[in-house]
C-alpha cells in the first residue's frame, strides 16, 4: 500500500520542474528578494495609475497614449508572469518547483508578451512619424479604428510566437535533472535539460527571434529617419524640441528593452551563461516594467499635468466629504 504512494508521488514529481530562483547563491538574498518586491510593487502601481490616468483623462484620449496604455498592460502582465511566483516560494520557504503545465503556460505568456510588446514599440515609432512628418492627416490616418486594428495586429502577432515555440518546447524530451537554472521557465534554460539534440529547434527559434526584431527594428529606422529630416527641416525650434521630447522617451525604451531582447535572443551560445541569463531576464522582466511609466510620465508634461490634475480632484472631493460629515 506505501508503495503504490510512493510510486505514485514519484511519478507526479517526475514531471514537475525545479527552479533554482534568482538570487539563492549569493549572502544578501533576502535584501535582493526585498529589492525585488519593492520594485514588483512600483511596476505595478505606475503601470496601473497610467493606464488609469489614460483612462479618465480625455487630453490623454490620442493615439500615442493609447498605445502607452497597451504598454503598460503588457507590462502589467508580464511582470505578473514571472515575479509573484519567485517571490512567493522565497516566503513560503518551500521546494521552487512548477507543475509540466504551468511551465508550458508560464513560457506560452512571457512569449505572447514579449512579442506583442516587440510589434507594439514598432507601432508606436510609426504614431510618431504620422504625428511629426504628416500632422495635418494625423487624425485621419491614425484614427480610433486603427487605432485598435494596429493593437490588435500587436497582440496577434505576439501570440503567433507564443503558439510556435510552446508547443514545439514542451514536447522536446527531458530526462535526467529538472533543475531549471533561471527564476521562471525562459525557453534557453529549460532547452539545457533536454536530453535530444535541439539544434534544429534552436536554429527554428533564432530565425524566429531575428524575424520579431528586424519587423519592428526596420519600422522603427525608417520612422525616425524619416523624423529627424523632417525636425531638420523645421524652422520653429519650439517644434524641434517639441519633436524630440515626444520621442526621446519612446527612444529610451526602446534601447532598453531590445538590448535586453538581442542578448537573449540573438546573441550565439558562447555569449551566453546562466549567471548573465539570469541577470539579463531579470533586468526586462522587472526593472523594464518599473522603468516603462516613470520614462513616460516624468519626462512628460502632459500625463504629469493629468496627474496633478486627478489628484487636485481627489483631494477637493474628500475636503467635501470630511465637511459634510
Amino acid at each position: 500500500m506505501y508503495s503504490g504512494n510512493q510510486t505514485s508521488e514519484n511519478q507526479t514529481s517526475s514531471n514537475n520542474f525545479i527552479l533554482t530562483g534568482l538570487f539563492d547563491q549569493t549572502k544578501h538574498a533576502v535584501f535582493l528578494y526585498s529589492l525585488t518586491f519593492i520594485l514588483f510593487l512600483m511596476a505595478l502601481t505606475g503601470n496601473a495609475l497610467l493606464i488609469l490616468l489614460i483612462h479618465r483623462e480625455p487630453r490623454l484620449h490620442t493615439p500615442m497614449y493609447f498605445f502607452i496604455s497597451q504598454l503598460s498592460l503588457i507590462d502589467l502582465l508580464y511582470i505578473c508572469v514571472t515575479v509573484p511566483k519567485m517571490l512567493m516560494d522565497q516566503i513560503t520557504g518551500e521546494k521552487k518547483t512548477i507543475s509540466f503545465v504551468a511551465c508550458g503556460i508560464q513560457i506560452f505568456l512571457y512569449l505572447t508578451m514579449i512579442g506583442s510588446e516587440f510589434f507594439l514599440l514598432g507601432l508606436m515609432a510609426y504614431d510618431r512619424y504620422v504625428a511629426v512628418c504628416n500632422p495635418l492627416r494625423y487624425p485621419v490616418l491614425m484614427n480610433r479604428k486603427v487605432c485598435l486594428l494596429l493593437a490588435a495586429g500587436a497582440w496577434f502577432g505576439g501570440s503567433l510566437d507564443g503558439f510556435l515555440l510552446t508547443p514545439i518546447t514542451m514536447n522536446v524530451p527531458y530526462c535526467g535533472s529538472r533543475s531549471i537554472n533561471h527564476f521562471f521557465c525562459e525557453i534557453p534554460a529549460v532547452l539545457r535539460l533536454a536530453c535530444a539534440d535541439t539544434s534544429l529547434y534552436e536554429t527554428l527559434m533564432y530565425i524566429c527571434c531575428v524575424l520579431m526584431l528586424l519587423i519592428p527594428i526596420s519600422i522603427i529606422s525608417t520612422s525616425y529617419s524619416l523624423i529627424l529630416l523632417t525636425v531638420h527641416r523645421m524652422r520653429s525650434a519650439e517644434g524641434r524640441k517639441k519633436a524630440f521630447t515626444t520621442c526621446s522617451s519612446h527612444l529610451t525604451v526602446v534601447s532598453i528593452f531590445y538590448g535586453a531582447a538581442f542578448y537573449t535572443y540573438v546573441l550565439p551560445q558562447s555569449f551566453h551563461t546562466p549567471e548573465k541569463d539570469k541577470v539579463v531576464s531579470a533586468f526586462y522582466t522587472i526593472v523594464t516594467p518599473m522603468l516603462n511609466p516613470l520614462i513616460y510620465s516624468l519626462r512628460n508634461k502632459d500625463v504629469m499635468g493629468a496627474f496633478k490634475k486627478v489628484f487636485a480632484r481627489c483631494s477637493s472631493a474628500q475636503k467635501v466629504a470630511t465637511n459634510d460629515s
